[in-house]
C-alpha cells in the first residue's frame, strides 16, 4: 500500500486537475446554459424562491443547485468556472466520501482503491465537469447511503443514531437537488434488502421520529414557499415532472429498455470488466449481522432497473449507481489475485489500443471525417487514447512486480488524464454547441434600449453570455408551462413579431437561416450582425 504522504500528494494532483479545467471550455447547450442562466437570473433578481429561465417560470427541478450557482456568481463572479463549480465540488467530495466509506467499512487499502475507481470512471469524471443537477443528487445520495451503512456498525449506542440523522439530512438535500426520485431509490433499496434477507433490524434503526422531523425541516420550507408564491407549482412538479415523466413519453426522451446497458459499460471505463466480478463477490462482505456489500449491490440494481423502466431516459440518470459500485470494485481489488487483475488491465489496455488505432485510421483516412470540427477533435482523442493506453500499460508493469497500489494509481491517473483531454478537446465544437461566439459578435451592437427576440428557436447558453433574456416567438418547448402562466412573456405568431419588429426602437433577433431568408424576402428589414452554422443574429437597419 502507498504511504500516507503519497496518497495525500495524489489527491492534491487530483484536486488540481479536477478543478483546474473548469474554465477552459465554453458552456454547451442545453443543460449547461440552462442551469447557469437560472442561477444568474436568481442572483440578478434577488428572487431565490421562484426559479426562472429566460425570465420565464421554470419548475422542472428543485432549487438547491440554483442557490449554489447564484451564490457562486455573487461571491466569485459569473464565468464558466463558477457555473460548473457546484457539480465539480460535489463530484470531488463524492470521490473523497467513497474513499472514506471504503476505508471505514473495509480497510485503508479498499478505501484508496474505491476512491481511485470512482474518481477515474468515465461517467463520474464527465458528469463532474458538466453543469447538470445529477452530480449534486448523486453526492447527497451517497452521503445518505454511507451514513446508513455506518449506522449499522456496532459501537456506542449514540453513534448509529447520529449517523441516521446525517442520512436523513442528506436525503433531504438530495430531494432539493432533483426531487422525490431520491426517496424512491433509497426506500426501494432499503425495503428490498430487508425483504430479501428477512432482516428488519435496519428499519428499527431509522430514527423515524427525529429523522423525519429533520428531513422536513430541511426539505419542506422551499417547497412550501414556492407553492405559496406559485399555486401552480405542486401539480406541475410532483405530477408532471415525476409521475408523467416516468410513465409517459411527454418529455420526448423515450429510449428502449436496454438504453442504459451501453451507458453503464462505457461509464465504468477503464474498470468495466471488473464490475461483474466485484458484483458477484459483494455478498461475502459483512459487518456483524448486516451485509453492506449486498446492500450496495441491491442499490446498483434498483437504480439501474428503475431508470430502465422509465419512459424518460438520459445518460446521466444512472450516475448514482457508480459510487457504490466503486466501493465494491475497491474491495474486490484488495482480495483478487494479481493474475486476475492483470487479465482485466490487459483487456483495458487492449481496448485503449484498439480505440487509438481506430482514431488514427480515421485521421489518416480524411474521408471518414464528416466535418472540420471533428477533424480538429481527432488530436485530442489521440492524446486521450495514448494516456489511457499508457496508464494501463504502466499498471501492468507494476503488477508484474506485485505492486498493486501503484498499479491501480497508474491506471486511474491515465484514465483521468484521458477523460479530461477528451472533455477539454470538445471545446472545438463550441461554435455549433454554444452561444458564446454569437454573443461575442452581437454584444457590441446591443445598447441599453435593445429588445431581443428568439424566433422559432432558442439557445440555452445565449442569455448567459448576453447577460439578457430574449422574448420567445412561436417557440414553447420546455417553456410551455411557464408561458401558460405568464403568456405576456412570449409572442405566439410570426405576424405579431413582424409588427413588433417594425415598432421597436432597437430590435434584435435570433433566427434560423431559412426563416431569415423568408422574412427578408417578404420585405421585413433585417441585417445580419452575427451568424454560425445553425443560426443568424439580426438587427433592424
Amino acid at each position: 500500500m502507498l504511504s500516507k504522504r503519497s496518497v495525500f500528494l495524489l489527491f492534491i494532483c487530483f484536486f488540481a486537475v479536477w478543478f483546474g479545467t473548469l474554465s477552459q471550455r465554453k458552456l454547451v447547450r442545453p443543460d449547461e446554459g440552462r442551469y447557469a442562466e437560472i442561477g444568474r437570473e436568481m442572483a440578478v433578481s434577488g428572487d431565490w424562491i421562484t426559479p426562472r429561465l429566460n425570465g420565464i417560470k421554470y419548475f422542472e427541478k428543485p432549487a438547491l443547485q440554483y442557490w449554489a450557482t447564484a451564490a457562486s456568481f455573487e461571491l466569485l463572479g459569473e464565468s464558466e468556472w463558477t457555473a460548473r463549480l457546484w457539480p465539480a465540488l460535489t463530484g470531488y467530495l463524492c470521490v473523497l466520501l467513497v474513499g472514506y466509506t471504503g476505508r471505514r467499512l473495509f480497510g485503508r487499502e479498499a478505501g484508496f482503491y474505491a476512491a481511485a475507481v470512482a474518481g477515474s470512471s468515465l461517467l463520474m469524471v464527465g458528469m463532474g465537469h458538466m453543469n447538470t443537477v445529477d452530480m449534486g443528487m448523486t453526492f447527497f445520495l451517497q452521503v445518505a447511503v454511507s451514513a446508513f451503512l455506518f449506522a449499522q456498525q456496532r459501537g456506542s449506542p449514540a453513534a448509529p443514531r447520529k449517523w441516521m440523522l446525517v442520512a436523513w439530512v442528506a436525503l433531504a438535500l438530495a430531494v432539493l437537488s432533483k426531487g422525490i426520485v431520491a426517496l424512491v431509490l433509497t426506500g426501494g433499496t432499503l425495503v428490498l434488502y430487508c425483504l430479501l434477507h428477512r432482516n428488519f433490524t435496519p428499519l428499527r434503526r431509522m430514527e423515524w421520529r427525529r429523522g423525519l422531523a429533520l428531513f422536513l425541516l430541511v426539505a419542506a420550507p422551499w417547497f412550501v414557499a414556492v407553492s405559496v408564491v406559485n399555486p401552480e407549482f405542486p401539480r406541475f412538479f410532483f405530477i408532471h415532472e415525476h409521475f408523467e415523466r416516468f410513465l409517459t413519453k411527454v418529455h420526448g426522451r423515450y429510449q428502449p429498455w436496454w438504453y442504459f446497458i451501453p451507458i453503464f459499460l462505457a461509464g465504468g471505463l477503464p474498470w468495466t470488466t471488473m464490475l461483474p466480478s466485484a458484483f458477484r463477490a459483494s455478498g461475502d462482505l459483512r459487518t456483524d449481522e448486516f451485509r453492506p456489500g449486498r446492500f450496495l449491490s441491491i442499490w446498483v440494481v434498483v437504480v439501474f432497473v428503475f431508470f430502465s423502466l422509465s419512459d424518460s431516459k438520459l445518460p446521466s440518470y444512472i450516475l448514482p449507481l457508480f459510487p457504490p459500485l466503486a466501493l465494491l470494485v475497491g474491495v474486490w481489488l484488495t482480495r483478487a489475485r494479481s493474475r486476475a487483475i492483470v487479465v482485466h488491465l490487459a483487456i483495458a489496455a487492449g481496448l485503449a489500443g484498439l480505440s487509438l488505432a481506430v482514431i488514427l485510421a480515421a485521421s489518416y483516412r480524411r474521408g471518414l471525417l464528416p466535418d472540420q470540427e471533428i477533424g480538429a477533435y481527432i488530436p485530442w482523442l489521440i492524446a486521450a487514447g495514448m494516456a489511457l493506453l499508457g496508464g494501463s500499460s504502466l499498471g501492468l508493469a507494476f503488477l508484474k512486480n506485485d505492486r498493486r497500489s501503484p498499479a491501480i494509481a497508474a491506471v486511474a491517473g491515465g484514465a483521468i488524464v484521458a477523460w479530461m483531454l477528451a472533455i477539454l478537446g470538445h471545446d472545438v465544437f463550441n461554435r455549433s454547441s454554444s452561444g458564446y461566439w454569437m454573443a461575442s459578435q452581437a454584444r457590441p451592437y446591443l445598447g441599453q434600449n435593445a429588445t431581443l427576440y428568439s424566433v422559432g428557436t432558442f439557445d440555452h447558453t445565449l442569455p448567459f453570455y448576453l447577460k439578457r433574456t430574449l422574448t420567445l416567438v412561436k417557440y414553447r418547448d420546455e417553456f410551455d408551462f411557464g408561458l401558460q402562466q405568464e403568456p405576456r412573456l412570449g409572442i405566439p405568431t410570426i405576424k405579431e413579431f413582424e409588427t413588433r419588429w417594425r415598432q421597436d426602437k432597437a430590435p434584435f433577433a435570433l433566427l434560423l437561416p431559412d426563416l431569415y431568408d423568408n422574412l427578408r424576402a417578404a420585405g421585413l428589414p433585417m441585417e445580419i450582425i452575427a451568424r454560425d452554422e445553425r443560426r443568424v443574429f439580426v438587427r433592424r437597419p
